[in-house]
Order: C-alpha cells, then sequence, then structure tokens
C-alpha cells in the first residue's frame, strides 16, 4: 500500500512503491482531474464560453487608419491631395479617353450596358503602369440587411483623382466578403467616370445606339418552373440553361 506525505498525491514515503504501475496510473488520474476541475465550470460549460465567431452582419471592423498630423506621407483616409492640380500627361489622356470596342461592352439581361471592372483596371494600368495608382477607403465598411457600402477615393501618380461609394447586394452573412469585393469594384467603376473611362456608357443616346445595333430582346423560359420572361443580351450571344428561347 502506498503511503502518502501530508496528504498530498505526489508525495510519498522512499520505499513505500509496493505497485510503482499502479501508483503511476493513478497519479495521471489525479493530475487530469485537477487540470479539469476548474470551479464552477463543467465541460459543457467551458466550451459555451469559447470566443463567439464574429457576425459580419455586425461590420467588419475595418475603419481606415488615420495618420498622425506630423506624418510625412499623405493620410488618403483624409486628404485632397493633389486634386485638380494638373492635367495627366496626353499620353496617358489617349488611354483614358480612347473610344470603347464594341466588342468589349456586356449586356446584362434587365438591358444594362456595362464594362467588367477588369476592363477598367487594365486601361488604369495601361494609362499609369501598375502601381502608379490604387484605391484607399475613406471610411469603414457599411452592412445593411441586404447591401454592403464603402467609400473609396482613386489615387493616381501620387494624386486624388476621384473619391465615390460602392455597393454591392448580399443574400447571406457568407456572402458578405464577396460583396465587399465588388463593393470596392463599383466604386472603381464610379471613380472612373471623372477621368472619362468608359464615359459612353452613361450616354443614354449611345447605349440605345448600341442596343439596337449589338443586343437583342428575346422571351425565354425557365426549363423547371416554366416560367416565361423577356431578357436582354448580346447578339452573338446564345441564351444558357436553365432558359430556353421560346416564341411567346
Amino acid at each position: 500500500m502506498t503511503t502518502l506525505l501530508d496528504g498530498h498525491p505526489d508525495m510519498v514515503r522512499p520505499g513505500q512503491l509496493s505497485h510503482p504501475a499502479k501508483f503511476i496510473k493513478s497519479n495521471e488520474r489525479n493530475k487530469l482531474q485537477l487540470l479539469s476541475s476548474k470551479p464552477g465550470l463543467s465541460p459543457q460549460e467551458s466550451s459555451s464560453q469559447a470566443p463567439a465567431l464574429q457576425d459580419l452582419t455586425e461590420g467588419l471592423l475595418d475603419q481606415p487608419v488615420f495618420l498622425d498630423e506630423g506624418a510625412r506621407q499623405v493620410d488618403w483616409a483624409r486628404s485632397f491631395h493633389g486634386l485638380s492640380s494638373e492635367a495627366f500627361s496626353p499620353e496617358a489622356r489617349d488611354i483614358l479617353l480612347a473610344p470603347l470596342l464594341p466588342d468589349d461592352i456586356e449586356v446584362k439581361p434587365d438591358g444594362i450596358v456595362y464594362l467588367p471592372e477588369i476592363k477598367y483596371r487594365r486601361i488604369l494600368n495601361r494609362a499609369f503602369g501598375p502601381g502608379a495608382w490604387g484605391l484607399a477607403p475613406r471610411g469603414e465598411t457599411i452592412i445593411t440587411a441586404t447591401a454592403v457600402t464603402r467609400e473609396y477615393a482613386l489615387v493616381a501618380l501620387g494624386r486624388l483623382v476621384s473619391v465615390a461609394r460602392g455597393e454591392q447586394a448580399y443574400f447571406g452573412p457568407e456572402t458578405i466578403p464577396t460583396a465587399a469585393e465588388g463593393c470596392k469594384s463599383n466604386a472603381l467603376m464610379r471613380c472612373c467616370k471623372d477621368l472619362g473611362v468608359a464615359s459612353e456608357l452613361w450616354d443614354p443616346r449611345y447605349i440605345r445606339k448600341f442596343l439596337k445595333e449589338y443586343a437583342k430582346d428575346v422571351f425565354v423560359e425557365h426549363q423547371t418552373t416554366k416560367k416565361r420572361k423577356k431578357i436582354w443580351l448580346r447578339k452573338d450571344d446564345v441564351v444558357k440553361y436553365p432558359f430556353k428561347e421560346v416564341k411567346y
């Protein structure tokens, strides 16, 4: 039989371990009990007190960092540095103001014409060079019940060019990060208006002419629900599954 010193399970008198293996197992059980015996907490309560996952619908906690007044770099979260200070070079202007190619323009089912956001980035890269322009957030992301919105500033060659607020709808908390990226692209598109990029897409006469020459409206039927509706698409596109073109 093992004799304990002062009632402590880890202290025994020398020579008193008649069954060392049994003592080791018992000692390990005692240590596990000591580690798990937190006052007032059961295993279920311990797991329930684990840090809760962040609810993205309450915000992304991405407030911009404001620089000190004496900072040597420009605080793009608040500054309007370089706005309208001088025109860009003739080479950059030619790229920014170049007419759009009809093949670059897409049509949404509701008849809205648009330029894919990646093509705005390509135009800016050609005009200023990769790394010579960027989007600076001017505030934190605001998340409503159905949309994400945030204000951005377009900076090119170290100068503020434009400020615009982007927005993007979302359909569930798990889609908020994707919507935040779409919000940024939407702000970029709006900022590019001040540079004259894709200005045709804001001209009603150009839109009507483009739809007449390059787009068509057709009736389609959903192959599962059998519901019918009218959609727009480019003349060189085809109706895609789950819809099929029908005569109304």
